[in-house]
């Protein structure tokens, strides 16, 4: 289980995982309690199903399942039965989804990543407006999309908060002392991931900054999660820590930092959210990339 959430991050660790939890818990008890479990739900599913062990005992089969389970505690209401409930069907049917994913994308080399959360946290999100014992906010989010507005302006503490909230963002926590503690967990797992992350986030805060994004989108870490997650992705998870790939890493995190507003944009009509979706679509294409470039030296394996 805690393999499991720290494989939120790639890392097959239960120290960071413990780590994220306490993290987790920092934010509010009910997160920490649908994260573990939504990842033991994910992890039970799988071992049922008569997944491989290794994948089980490595935390691959709990990490979309704990995304899942979290995503709807934040925008459905953690204190619900219905959310509750909500939760464990869809950790149950995100295992089927990445099975079916993995499938699908092994046959080109590339990985799953979040993609199987993606799709089934889009679907229930989507959905529940649509039922009234899930929906507990009243009016849909759908909107039309609309250009940026606000202060470009960054205060060096908005820069940092940024910096921090953007590990927290991963987990759909806004609090700068979140992200503090998983990057906390990452330094304890493996200190190099940790540095590419700092890089990643700092890449994809830059990027956002250079381009006119607005001071509230940089200070709560919205623009920078993705470029984490993608940065940690290419340099040491799927291509090999080298020089080359650490600064291929870091033109994906800019490039993420970019697809985030264009994803949100698309995702608004629908009353959508952007949930990981950046990281997966500019990860499967760098990574796809890779294979043409040598000096990469990319062989992704499945997962």
């Amino acid at each position: 289980m805690l393999r499991g959430q720290a494989q939120v991050t790639f890392l097959p660790s239960a120290l960071a995982g413990a780590v994220f939890c306490l993290a987790l818990a920092a934010a509010g008890w009910q997160y920490a309690l649908y994260a573990l479990a939504g990842t033991a739900v994910g992890t039970a599913t799988a071992r049922l199903l008569g997944v491989d062990r290794d994948r089980v005992g490595t935390g691959l089969e709990g990490f979309n399942a704990c995304l899942t389970a979290l995503c709807l505690a934040v925008f459905l209401g953690a204190r619900h039965l219905s959310t509750a409930l909500l939760a464990v069907a869809g950790c149950v049917v995100v295992t089927v989804v990445t099975a079916a994913v993995v499938r699908l994308l092994g046959t080109w080399g590339l990985p799953s990543l979040t993609l199987p959360y993606c799709l089934v946290a889009s679907a229930m999100t989507l959905a529940a407006p649509g039922f009234r014992r899930v929906w507990h906010h009243g009016e849909g989010l759908a909107a039309l999309p609309g250009p940026a507005t606000g202060t470009t302006a960054v205060q060096p503490a908005e820069l940092a908060r940024g910096f921090f909230a953007g590990f927290a963002e991963i987990f759909f926590m806004p609090q700068w002392y979140v992200g503090a503690l998983l990057l906390l967990g990452l330094l304890l797992a493996d200190r190099r991931a940790a540095g590419v992350a700092c890089l990643g986030g700092a890449v994809g805060l830059a990027t956002a900054w250079a381009l006119g994004a607005p001071a509230e989108r940089i200070a709560d870490g919205t623009a920078g999660y993705n470029s984490v997650l993608v940065a940690l992705a290419l340099c040491g998870v799927f291509l090999p820590a080298r020089p080359a790939t650490l600064a291929y890493a870091l033109v994906g995190a800019g490039a993420a930092s970019v697809a985030g507003p264009a994803v949100a944009a698309l995702c608004a009509p629908s009353g959508g959210h952007t949930f990981t979706w950046p990281f997966v679509l500019t990860t499967l294409v760098f990574l796809a990339g890779a294979k043409s470039f040598p000096r990469l030296g990319g062989s992704p394996d499945p997962a």
